[in-house]
């Protein structure tokens, strides 16, 4: 009998590995942010990588790029094209300029130059139509997420160069709906304004997505559905993205196991793997833990908040600004590693020894890191209020409470000296037209697209050919 309960076992784990092969996904990731022609964005490359990491973690395959010339989205595009051939799952995301003319929407490559309809239909911008039927038509289930504002940054040129008065340059992108397994989403509305983000950080829009779309258990027009009210709540009702939904069945990016089991019949992605080890990830912190650019290390941060590397992406992230300006303050970097991990209770914080002075010593470091709490030298509510903070921003388990490793850690952080008003002279201005919504700087717009690469995917063909599958 064991025998036989061990050949059924070995069945069923085979079956499950040939399932899990089967499911093939692959994705198109590309953030423009270092525009020639244009006004920049500094956070798409930010966002595309944020993006990339969050998605192989889920078994896609993904080819990824960032700040792109027209040659090398098409490189990029026909790459993806011919992997995402019979794909089980194929996403489309994109970040940063896009314009729409005539009522086709086109995606911009950095070095796009466009000063006239002539430019952009004859391959300058891409066809985003196009580009999406001949790269993902035949995949079972096509996702598209499109991050990018709605102004058309070549708008004046255009019109001013325009033979007569007739072209339609539009504000905003055109209106896209999908086709059969479809599901299109845009920042935001049709004639509305997405956001890129303050500067180093994600945009609110791909942040939601990030957030979402691959939490275990989550139908994907369900993680829409969060991805919407998020994004309003975060931009205090200023952006709402907007979307066309044609999917025939329920999507999982990251199956749940009891999803799993509840399922035991494909869905209509037909596939659905568990989420990736541990591997994908280390590779990634590997790829920015000596980085000296913020941006880097915010990106690893996004893509994995609580990562097992958050409190040292934190202390280099630290680090780094302290190297700059003696207003921040440092981190130790020999910290027991056991102090990401164990956590602390009332036991054993007593087994510390601290007395009132040990503790008023602890609340003036807090209070000095910028974690205010009154130095009483008595841990009340609000002093475990605050020490749940630090321990969350340093990732530590948050329980209120220290073991020896933490309170180690925290008398071996160093304080600096305060901010004076020069630290922040350097910052770059940001754009006036931003809302007001909060004390935060003020984020660039992106334009969004519509319409891609046609022109480009077919190395020069006319670009205001338009593909069928995601027309009205």
């Amino acid at each position: 009998m064991r025998y036989l309960t061990l050949l059924a076992s070995l069945m069923c784990m085979a079956l499950s590995v040939s399932a899990a092969k089967a499911d093939r996904r692959v994705a198109f990731v590309v953030g423009n942010g270092s525009y020639k022609n244009v006004a920049q964005l500094p956070n798409p490359p930010i966002d595309a990588k944020a993006m990339a990491a969050t998605l192989r973690n889920v078994g896609f395959e993904v080819i990824e790029g960032s700040n792109l010339s027209r040659d090398q989205m098409t490189e990029k595009l026909l790459d993806f094209g011919r992997k995402a051939q019979g794909s089980d799952i194929a996403l489309f995301y994109y970040a940063g300029h896009g314009i729409a003319v005539s009522g086709t929407n086109y995606l911009l490559p950095v070095d796009a130059d466009i000063k006239s309809e002539m430019d952009v239909k004859l391959g300058a911008a891409i066809n985003i139509d196009l580009t999406l039927e001949q790269t993902m038509g035949d995949a079972k289930v096509k996702l598209v997420f499109l991050d990018a504002c709605r102004d058309n940054p070549f708008a004046a040129k255009i019109k001013s160069n325009s033979a007569t008065r007739s072209v339609n340059v539009q504000s905003g992108l055109a209106e896209m709906k999908s086709g059969e397994g479809t599901l299109i989403a845009f920042a935001t509305g049709p004639g509305q304004t997405a956001l890129d983000g303050q500067e180093g950080n994600n945009s609110p829009f791909t942040r939601a997505l990030i957030d979402n779309i691959t939490r275990p258990g989550v139908e994907i027009q369900q993680a829409m559905t969060s991805v919407r009210a998020q994004v309003n709540e975060e931009t205090r009702k200023g952006q709402l993205p907007w979307g066309h939904t044609n999917l025939t069945g329920s999507v999982y990016l990251n199956q749940a196991p009891m999803t799993q089991v509840a399922n035991a019949a494909p869905t209509a992605s037909g596939m659905v793997p568990a989420a990736a080890g541990d591997g994908v990830e280390l590779e990634y912190w590997r790829s920015v833990k000596e980085s000296n650019k913020p941006e880097e290390l915010n990106a690893y941060l996004t893509a994995y908040p609580n990562g097992q590397f958050k409190a040292l992406a934190l202390a280099r992230l630290a680090a780094i600004k302290s190297g700059a300006s003696t207003a921040t303050r440092t981190l130790n970097a020999g910290v027991d590693p056991a102090t990401f991990t164990d956590e602390a209770n009332l036991v054993t914080e007593d087994q510390i020894g601290l007395d009132k002075n040990k503790r008023r010593d602890v609340q003036r470091r807090l209070t000095a890191l910028g974690f205010d709490t009154k130095q009483t030298g008595i841990f009340n509510d609000e002093t475990r209020s605050v020490l749940k903070r630090w321990q969350t921003a340093r990732g530590y388990p948050s329980s209120g409470y220290l073991n020896k490793n933490q309170h180690k850690a925290l008398l071996a952080e160093i304080v600096a000296a305060p901010a004076t008003a020069s630290d922040t002279s350097q910052k770059p201005a940001r754009r006036a037209s931003a809302p007001p919504a909060s004390s935060a700087p003020a984020p660039q717009h992106r334009s969004n697209p519509g319409d891609a690469a046609g022109a480009a995917f077919v190395g020069g063909v006319v670009g205001g050919m338009m593909g069928g599958m995601f027309r009205r």
